[in-house]
């Protein structure tokens, strides 16, 4: 048997190929919504960045999102961004102490 092939994707901020499943998507949706889709199967324009705000930070220096997503993103978006990673980021932590 031939082994699977696992799907590589590129982190917006550090550039770095990495398989899909270890990256967090960002979606643009129709309605122009920005936001982290967490299962990877939301409608919309997908771009992948890597789960540390480190990577985030250097995505949003360089303005890649933007050129991903061909349109400007707010400050208010980028906020909501961070909050949300460093909610995702806290709570495999909170799992692991009340286990």
């Amino acid at each position: 048997m031939t082994p699977k092939k696992i799907p590589m994707r590129m982190c917006l901020g550090c550039n770095e190929m990495k398989p899909k499943r270890e990256l967090i998507r960002v979606v643009h949706q129709k309605d122009g919504t920005i936001l982290l889709d967490a299962t990877g199967k939301q409608a919309g324009r997908g771009a992948y960045i890597c789960p540390q705000l480190s990577c985030l930070k250097a995505a949003r220096k360089a303005r890649r999102l933007e050129k991903a997503f061909s349109c400007r993103i707010s400050d208010e978006i980028y906020a909501a961004l961070e909050a949300s990673m460093q909610e995702a980021e806290n709570a495999p932590r909170e799992e692991a102490q009340n286990a």
